[in-house]
């Protein structure tokens, strides 16, 4: 059984996320969490259920997704996990961090780069990773089939799919990695997103007005 807590973090109200099975090992997802009052809120949950973190991953690279990656990866000393494709996205944010009123922003190194036909393990359970590009070039989400969920970033999102007018992003591409990938999983997957709701795979597939495919 995995367990999946939901932070919502900065003014952009980024979706932080910390996965952990039964094991008691687990990984912190896209974090956001530049405040200090944000870091303690996710340190006080993850010393509340003893999880042990050993990953740190994007989804994708946008600053709303790393500005906490220095943190948790020095506090946790946890490696980062990127997709291979986001590295130019990560190294832009550190020339935006401060335009964007994020001047305390602290650029973390990268440990290992991860594509579609890597295997990721959080604890002893098993992740698929699927190419989604189109918000952004290198874009991942990691589904796990027996728990029917798919923590998938900026790519679809209850009622609205992930912006592309920011370099690197282009609309007919998400809209097929949309209805290549995410669509090709059964309905009653649970869609985490980089914001906002969870939603489902069949839900959005019926009412999503930009990407409905029925």
């Amino acid at each position: 059984m995995i367990h999946i807590q939901t932070f919502i973090f900065g003014p952009f109200q980024e979706n932080t996320y910390i996965i952990h099975d039964h094991s008691g090992v687990g990984a912190i997802f896209d974090p956001g969490c530049y405040e200090k009052s944000e870091q303690d809120q996710l340190l006080q949950y993850v010393e509340a259920q003893n999880i042990k973190i050993d990953k740190v991953i994007n989804t994708h690279c946008h600053i709303d997704h790393v500005l906490g990656n220095e943190f948790v990866k020095k506090h946790f000393q946890a490696p980062l996990l990127i997709p291979a494709l986001e590295d130019p996205v990560l190294k832009a944010v550190q020339v935006y961090a401060a335009s964007y009123g994020f001047p305390q922003y602290q650029e973390a190194e990268v440990d290992e780069f991860l594509s579609e036909e890597d295997e990721l393990v959080i604890g002893e359970t098993p992740w698929k990773i699927l190419f989604v590009p189109g918000h952004s070039p290198g874009h991942l989400a990691f589904y796990q089939e027996e728990a029917q969920v798919c923590l998938g970033g900026d790519v679809l999102f209850n009622g609205s799919i992930g912006r592309t007018d920011l370099p690197g992003g282009d609309y007919q591409t998400l809209i097929d990695s949309i209805h290549q990938k995410i669509f090709a999983l059964d309905d009653d997957v649970t869609v985490y997103s980089g914001h906002g709701p969870s939603t489902t795979v069949g839900h959005e597939k019926q009412t999503n007005p930009f990407c409905a495919i029925s």
